[in-house]
């Protein structure tokens, strides 16, 4: 259950006297207070708190089957990450350790018996103060963290397409290459590039270039569903698959299946052999080990893309590492 916003708070008064709890509620009533729960065990007490979830509780040092010390303790352990209950220990006792016991297992301060109803309008009203304050401050850390997260994702985010943009994608292949390293599997690039890219910008305009862009990206993105793979822009009209444990014929198969959904999108395209916007695709796959680097994977794969762009475009090409 969510905590009270409302401006009077939600009281929790355990004390086992009936006449202790008759005259506090009297003097919480006189506060304006009118969420006032009542009980005379520790037991009762713990039930109602899991319940109702109370602002404050004003809470018996001295009760008949669990003292207020335990009550103290089990309250902060329920309490989330976020949520704070204000207790207020009523005690005969006037020892000062006693007191600082009580400040130790949770409690936030205390009051002596017979309660005066001036200083306990006094101690409420400063509970009051700061569990506003909390609460505020909860608000405006999880806006923060709201932001944060927005801030993180249009940080690693291609603003046109909506993909990985280069940042992540050089974060989460060095990632995959150490992991890769480390656990002894294969790891997989496919470069591509929109084939005269150029030429059909200059043909239809930006917009329909952007709207293309778009549209390539979203295909790249469908053939890379696994948690384990990442579809960025690389640049311009060029884009990245990593593929993690993946060999080189499931890479060529997907660089395959990626370059045919590209086609049967059927955006036309006057320069190229097929009259559609179409894509070139470099492949290497490699098993990371020391003395391999991901700069030299990089240049591997950018040279298969290249033999692919030469060879006549619109086809897929399989490179080896090192083969610049």
């Amino acid at each position: 259950m969510q905590k009270s916003n409302n401006v009077m708070p939600k009281v929790l008064v355990v004390e086992d006297s009936k006449v202790t709890i008759s005259v506090l509620s009297t003097y919480l009533e006189n506060m304006g207070i009118t969420q006032i729960f009542k009980a005379e065990s520790g037991e009762q007490a713990m039930a109602l708190y899991r319940k109702e979830r109370p602002d404050i509780i004003l809470l018996d040092i001295q009760l008949p089957d669990i003292d207020g010390f335990s009550i103290a303790q089990q309250v902060r352990k329920l309490e989330q990450k976020d949520d704070w209950t204000a207790i207020i220990f009523l005690t005969g006792m006037s020892k000062d350790e006693d007191l600082a016991r009580g400040i130790a297992v949770g409690g936030d301060d205390y009051l002596t018996k017979p309660v005066s109803s001036v200083v306990l309008e006094a101690k409420v009203r400063a509970m009051q103060r700061l569990l506003k304050m909390q609460r505020e401050l909860v608000k405006v850390t999880r806006e923060l963290n709201v932001a944060n997260a927005e801030l993180q994702r249009l940080s690693t985010t291609d603003a046109l397409t909506g993909i990985a943009n280069r940042r992540a994608l050089n974060d989460f292949m060095s990632r995959e290459w150490r992991r890769c390293l480390r656990i002894k599997k294969q790891m997989s690039l496919v470069m591509l590039d929109i084939d005269f890219f150029k030429l059909y910008n200059d043909k239809y305009g930006h917009q329909a270039g952007d709207d293309c862009l778009r549209s390539v990206a979203e295909q790249i993105l469908r053939a890379a569903p696994r948690g384990t793979d990442m579809a960025a822009r690389y640049g311009g009209e060029e884009f990245m698959l990593v593929l993690s444990e993946t060999n080189v014929d499931g890479a060529v198969w997907i660089a395959e299946r990626v370059r045919q959904m590209v086609s049967d999108l059927r955006i036309p395209h006057y320069a190229t052999p097929s009259k559609l916007v179409s894509v070139s695709c470099g492949v290497v796959t490699i098993l990371p080990e020391s003395g391999r680097t991901l700069e030299v994977f990089l240049k591997s794969v950018d040279a298969a893309l290249y033999q692919a762009k030469r060879g006549g475009r619109d086809q897929v090409v399989c490179g080896e590492y090192g083969k610049t």
